[in-house]
């Protein structure tokens, strides 16, 4: 299969799955592909322009896709288990850059995407993978994480958050159930993927906003001190989980460089 045959946008089938995905750029040629990973709350369409400002600052195609469960992807198979970005890691992605064929790649997570694109990168040995971009990255849970995944269920039932996501998600509430009943889960307290950093062998872009609520900048040390290639870090003032959001030109500079650097 190749996109040319496929088209810019539509349906691909993963761990017998339909999830949407769209491409953005220019697909002629041998460069790589930047593939983005969207948060636990996102989608495709949640990156918003990100994806078209990645494709004019770097050169390179887009693809992108939402998850089992996220905007107009088929539903997820709910409660999510526990290692349930593992899974995704493991046994989705796989079949996700299977469309590729030989092209290269660069993964690019937030959130939980990046836990995602790490988890790949650590655990499957693929010659196609050129670099990793981390935003907001977490590999164990922390107390500020917890606490604010608790407060987004309070906002969720008593706020207008619901209606916002049905904006975007099929289904709000199973996308929300799904992501926040895991975090939230007694078990979860002790969860801990920081081991899969040690077999990352290519280089890394850890981007990181000093105010985050999700998580501080110990997953990023964590991350430096673990990876065995090169790691660069972009540590952003004024910027909270959201770093192409919240400070979007620094972020886009340091991917733009990182790729330079990689491609």
């Amino acid at each position: 299969m190749s996109f040319d045959l496929v088209g810019g946008s539509g349906f691909l089938t993963a761990d017998d799955k339909q999830l949407e995905y769209r491409i953005f750029g220019k697909t002629s040629g041998a460069t790589p592909f930047v593939v983005l990973m969207h948060e636990g709350l996102g989608c495709l369409s949640l990156w918003r322009d990100f994806p078209q400002r990645v494709v004019e600052a770097t050169g390179l195609p887009v693809l992108a896709y939402s998850r089992a469960g996220y905007g107009h992807s088929q539903a997820a198979d709910l409660p999510r288990p526990l290692d349930y970005m593992t899974r995704e890691a493991t046994v989705v992605l796989p079949d996700i850059l299977k469309v590729l064929g030989g092209r290269e790649f660069i993964l690019l997570g937030h959130s939980d995407g990046a836990t995602i694109s790490a988890e790949y990168a650590g655990r499957i040995d693929d010659d196609r993978l050129k670099g990793v971009v981390l935003m907001a990255p977490h590999f164990f849970t922390e107390p500020i994480g917890l606490s604010a995944i608790a407060d987004a269920r309070r906002q969720f039932a008593d706020g207008d958050m619901k209606a916002r996501m049905a904006k975007y998600h099929r289904d709000a509430e199973a996308t929300f159930a799904g992501w926040n009943d895991a975090w939230l889960h007694p078990e979860f307290r002790n969860w801990n993927v920081s081991h899969v950093l040690d077999g990352i062998r290519v280089p890394v872009l850890a981007i990181q906003g000093v105010e985050d609520q999700y998580g501080t900048l110990a997953q990023i040390e964590t991350v430096k001190r673990r990876c065995p290639a090169s790691v660069s870090v972009a540590i952003l003032e004024d910027c909270r989980h959201s770093p192409h959001f919240d400070q979007p030109t620094a972020t886009l500079e340091a991917i733009t460089e990182f790729a330079g650097l990689v491609v």
